[in-house]
């Protein structure tokens, strides 16, 4: 499945700031993955990045003046605001956000705001004492009101030396809750799935942990990939060395029984479970208080059953697992299927080349209760997650708008 973003016409908005030179990332990572992107730039902008730059980026013209007799785009703001899907300012000033606020429209960014349907994302950056001021904070709360989306600000040390609220975003950040806005009409919109990555820790003391070598990085592919077309996720993680994915709401947890809190709580009002996580089957039947010394050249340990979260969590409508195998593959994962009555699983070799815990590509079975085996090409995690997601949008519309039967018609 191609980028959210391929083909879609993005107007992005830079404003006065040191931040500026992020826009340039970002707008990069638009271009990368198929954005048509239409760059506005204010007059202080300007000053600190240049037109040359952006068009270097989007090989398209930029916006500079509202009112430019030789550009193509004519009445610059009027045929921004048409063409947009989504305008994106990032830095967002303070100044910015107040013309923004009041509906002006001086100047070529604020006009096309106040003249397009599309949706408005802003990436706030200042000075914390200006984030902080009364004025800016109601600003922030029409421009909420009036449906914008706000990513950031973030904390940190500032341009002017003080540490607080005013850093932009990164760009990947700003780049996912554009994915998202664009995503919401997609198939999987309006429906709430819960995801689980990662592998659990089972402590057996305050320093040593029973885990195993899962990376979370299909659990987080997964919700981007939903997330992208749509849905809220939920994504229940036990990860430690991976980026949070934006415009996802996160759940920490560590064990087993966590996370099967944790999911039940989240799935109650779930439409769709995917158990991507490497849960511990066992953990210690007792943790010690204190760490272990070193004492004989044995050291026997009580292990005790965990309970198995896909049982219990039988609220969603659509339930996916994963099995991950070194032998029996398709054996193994057909058993998980029927044992606990689920949708479809995904399964794969962890001994296989590229398939181990860890890769960033993956090579899968996709096993239906109706023995049905669809057999993935070696694809990246990314695509693996697409794959499944066709699947769960299935699934889902045949089971909330099911074909209605065909009846022979009666005569008296």
């Amino acid at each position: 499945m191609p980028s959210v973003l391929q083909d879609k016409n993005i107007v992005l908005g830079v404003t006065g700031s040191i931040a500026c030179y992020k826009a340039l990332d970002l707008t990069s990572k638009l271009a990368q993955q198929g954005a048509s992107v239409d760059v506005i730039l204010t007059t202080d902008a300007a000053r600190f990045v240049t037109p040359l730059a952006f068009r270097s980026l989007t090989h398209r013209p930029v916006v500079t003046d509202m009112f430019d007799t030789h550009s193509e785009l004519a009445v610059e703001h009027v045929a921004l605001a048409r063409r947009a899907e989504i305008l994106a300012i990032a830095p967002a000033t303070a100044h910015t956000l107040a013309r923004l606020a009041q509906g002006l429209a001086d100047d070529a960014l604020t006009a096309t705001a106040l003249a397009t349907e599309a949706p408005l994302l802003l990436a706030p950056a200042m000075d914390a004492h200006m984030w902080d001021h009364p004025a800016t904070q109601h600003n922030m709360s029409l421009l909420r009101d009036r449906g914008a989306v706000v990513v950031g600000p973030g904390a940190g040390r500032l341009a002017s030396g003080l540490v607080g609220m005013g850093r932009l975003a990164e760009p990947t950040e700003i780049l996912g809750h554009i994915q998202a806005v664009l995503g919401r009409n997609s198939d999987l919109a309006g429906r709430t799935i819960v995801i689980s990555a990662g592998g659990t820790r089972e402590p057996i003391d305050p320093v040593r942990v029973i885990t195993n070598r899962s990376s979370g990085k299909m659990g987080y592919a997964l919700a981007e990939a939903a997330r992208d077309r749509g849905a809220r996720v939920i994504l229940v993680s036990t990860v430690q060395g991976l980026d949070d994915p934006p415009a996802v709401e996160m759940v920490r947890v560590e064990t087993a029984e966590q996370m099967k809190q944790a999911v039940l709580n989240a799935t109650s009002q779930a439409d769709a479970l995917i158990m991507a996580a490497a849960v511990a089957d066992y953990r210690p039947a007792s943790v010690a208080p204190s760490k272990v010394k070193k004492s004989s050249n044995q050291w026997a340990l009580d292990l005790e059953k965990t309970d198995d979260i896909l049982a219990q969590a039988t609220n969603p409508l659509v339930r996916i697992g994963f099995a991950a195998e070194s032998n029996d593959l398709l054996q193994n994962a057909r058993a998980k299927v029927t044992e606990k009555n689920l949708d479809l699983i995904v399964a794969n070799d962890v001994t296989a080349e590229g398939s181990g815990f860890g890769a960033d590509t993956n090579k899968v079975l996709l096993i239906h209760p109706n023995n049905q085996v669809d057999d993935l090409p070696l694809m990246s995690k990314p695509e693996v997650a697409h794959q499944v997601l066709d699947r769960v949008a299935a699934i889902l519309q045949r089971k909330t708008h099911p074909e209605p039967q065909d009846h022979p018609c009666r005569h008296p």
